[in-house]
């Protein structure tokens, strides 16, 4: 055994609603307690982090990092709380990054996000993005919604995952999760997979590459309801990268088929509340209207921000918009706000300043 255990540093994490842990040999364990870094009140060696770090691995997991290899992977505690952990090297030591996975999945209400996401857990089909920086929130709005599935649809739903964060249990709908390197290769591998496997609704983790971006829209094609993510900061970067990754001659082709299956584009991030009590999300959405649709088949994406400007009425915003409803309410600072916008102008305008 370790002489400072995984238990004793995630214990202390979750009793202080930290939401990581670091540990490297260089320092004593660093925790993220409302999107900042705090060291914790550990000491202990280099050996001993390197002992509790090779403490959370199996005799494979051991193998792969000695060949070189990064390590993702989940694991639970002996109470059941769920941990997403990556293992790596720096300045040839190890070094571990612990995402403390909330031990219950929330609902939307919960995670106070926009009406419109629930009504767009109701669509039959099409394809639902997810997107924001790390650290988000994209993994527990996905989980939330795919609960809200699970509790009001009567639906066969597959998950493909690396890792696996939040266990969903069969409720209204029956749930298989697959989690990469361990059920199925790669995410286009079990996308193929999925469609011999009589599915209503597919989680992707995350759009990678072209493979798995080109298996997720024809799944999506084909009548299933898609729900993916990608780390992009707003609705046009999105729609951009998607058919960036497309070869110069297929990306008409691409853009047409977006603009038949594309639902919604939900861009988040999460701010610190102004007293410093918590965090709050922050959101733009895109949604897929025939007039936005039409669009992203023309490549005008410019014209987005437009289209969720003028589209309040369907659920639609910019990350702007939500910002300054966010700074009037009091809720965040606008220091916060201007921060987190790339369009510095647009929420200037919307919060009546004028800025150089």
């Amino acid at each position: 055994m370790p002489a400072i255990s995984i238990e004793q540093l995630t214990n202390y994490g979750r009793e202080h609603a930290c939401s990581d842990l670091h540990i490297t040999a260089q320092q004593p364990p660093t925790y993220r307690y409302l999107g900042k870094l705090i060291q914790g009140p550990f000491t202990g060696s280099k050996q001993d982090y390197h002992d509790t770090i090779l403490s959370l691995l199996n005799n494979r997991q051991k193998e792969l990092l000695g060949m070189g290899e990064d390590l993702d992977f989940s694991f639970a505690d002996a109470l059941g709380n769920r941990y997403r952990a990556n293992v790596f090297r720096a300045q040839n030591e190890l070094a571990c990054a612990i995402r403390l996975l909330r031990d219950d999945i929330p609902s939307l209400p919960d995670l106070k996000l926009p009406p419109v996401i629930q009504q767009l857990c109701e669509e039959p089909r099409g394809i639902i993005l997810v997107t924001g920086p790390t650290g988000s929130g994209k993994s527990t709005t996905l989980a939330a919604m795919i609960d809200y599935i699970n509790t009001n649809r009567r639906q066969h739903i597959i998950t493909i995952e690396d890792p696996i964060e939040y266990v969903h249990q069969h409720k209204n709908c029956l749930v298989h999760q697959r989690e990469l390197h361990r059920d199925v290769g790669s995410f286009a591998d079990a996308l193929r997979s999925a469609m011999r496997e009589d599915p209503d609704v597919i989680l992707v983790g995350e759009m990678r590459d072209y493979e798995t971006i080109s298996a997720a829209v024809t799944a999506a094609e084909t009548g299933h309801l898609v729900f993916s993510t990608l780390h992009t900061t707003g609705a046009s970067q999105t729609i951009d990268r998607i058919v960036d990754v497309y070869p110069a001659h297929s990306q008409g082709m691409i853009r047409s088929q977006l603009s038949g299956v594309l639902r919604a584009v939900i861009t988040q991030t999460l701010l610190p509340l102004a007293d410093d009590s918590g965090r709050i999300v922050a959101t733009e959405i895109l949604v897929g209207t025939d007039a936005v649709l039409a669009q992203i088949r023309e490549g005008k994406f410019h014209q987005l921000t437009s289209a969720m400007q003028a589209g309040g009425a369907q659920g639609m915003h910019t990350l702007a918009g939500d910002l300054s409803a966010l700074v009037k309410q009091r809720l965040i600072t606008p220091e916060v706000a201007e921060n987190a916008v790339s369009d510095k102008a647009e929420l200037a305008q919307y919060l009546g300043l004028y800025v150089q």
